[in-house]
């Protein structure tokens, strides 16, 4: 796996917030009191979502140390912070005094991550959660080409509570035109998507149509009810997450995230390397890794997984352009067909082609 990561940059905020559907992950993973779960770090979201339940260990890894200090930096707030104060700290409410809120963050963050985070004060005060590589990409996207394809009134009509039918009418009859089509294609394309999305690196596996791929799938959704209350989809086209919070940032999950906080450490490296420190993990968030692997480190990084969990153990993670199936390749897997069915059909991540949860037989 180092092979493959090698061109990539891990020296700045890739993803702000983690672009995952942490209700059908939880739903799908059939969370239980006393888990052990290993979960892809990224922006951190998500692993707090898994902690609601109460489990004995979360273990947030990653490649990407500075995703790791953004984690231990959410951490530290929910310590620190009420639940207003959270929100107006990371950036989902409007804040004037960001930097005082942090002087009491910082009193739950090592003296060196302190002075990491101090550096970065500015990013801090403009709200940390629109401060990452990806969420930079939809804000050129909805300032620089968005307005030439609709206007605000449009976009806000998009949002509009109307039944099925109306929604899709409206969708194809005002919403999908050439306009949309073509300048959504260009800006979502391969080369646009690399430059200044994702990195280059993790699209190498993809042999489809990026921009067509994501139309498609745009589609979709937007022509759907489903679409009126997506908080991605508004942070995307409006620029924050709107009245819908994530999962994490909700005030009914707050507390409970609050209370298990200590149980989530942090662990800088890949997957299978936290295997070296922890044991006898059950539940896996994997999020989307695979979709970088070519087929035999797919293989080699899956059976690891498997060979280092827990009897039963259950695996979560996303397929976006790349279909991996870990129950294609160990016979000791099982695929929840049902599950992984109902939760791409619910998942508010609508760019994945698909969402699945294999079992240990």
């Amino acid at each position: 796996m180092d092979k493959q990561l090698e061109k990539i940059r891990h020296d700045y905020i890739r993803y702000a917030n983690c672009w995952e559907d942490a209700d059908v992950l939880l739903e799908g993973l059939q969370l239980e009191d006393n888990d052990r779960i290993l979960s892809i770090g990224s922006a951190g979201d998500n692993s707090f979502s898994l902690m609601v339940n109460n489990p004995s260990l979360v273990v947030a890894v990653d490649i990407n140390l500075i995703q790791l200090h953004l984690i231990e930096l959410k951490k530290a707030a929910f310590k620190s912070l009420n639940h207003q104060n959270f929100l107006s700290f990371l950036g989902f409410t409007s804040c004037e005094n960001r930097r005082e809120l942090f002087n009491q963050v910082k009193e739950n963050l090592s003296p060196e991550l302190g002075a990491f985070w101090e550096n970065r004060i500015a990013e801090i005060e403009s709200g940390i959660i629109y401060n990452g590589k990806f969420e930079s990409y939809f804000g050129l996207f909805r300032n620089k080409i968005l307005p030439f394809i609709h206007s605000s009134k449009n976009i806000d009509d998009l949002f509009a509570i109307k039944p099925g039918k109306s929604q899709s009418n409206f969708f194809y009859k005002k919403w999908n035109n050439w306009r949309w089509k073509m300048l959504f294609k260009l800006f979502f394309s391969r080369f646009v998507m690399g430059r200044f999305g994702r990195d280059p690196a993790f699209l190498n596996e993809v042999k489809i149509s990026v921009s067509g791929f994501i139309l498609d799938q745009a589609e979709k959704h937007l022509s759907s009810v489903d679409c009126q209350s997506n908080y991605f989809l508004n942070f995307i086209l409006k620029g924050d997450f709107g009245k819908d919070l994530p999962h994490y940032a909700r005030p009914e999950n707050f507390e409970l995230i609050k209370r298990n906080i200590d149980k989530l450490q942090i662990f800088h490296g890949l997957a299978e390397d936290a295997f070296k420190e922890y044991s006898n993990f059950n539940k896996f968030n994997l999020s989307n890794i695979f979709e970088y692997m070519n087929p035999e480190v797919f293989h080699l990084v899956a059976s690891n997984l498997v060979e280092n969990s827990s009897p039963k153990a259950r695996f979560a993670y996303w397929n976006l352009m790349v279909d991996r199936q870990m129950s294609d390749i160990i016979p000791t897997l099982e695929k929840d067909e049902n599950t992984s069915t109902m939760a791409t059909k619910k998942d508010k991540g609508f760019f994945y082609k698909s969402v699945n949860f294999d079992s240990l037989k």
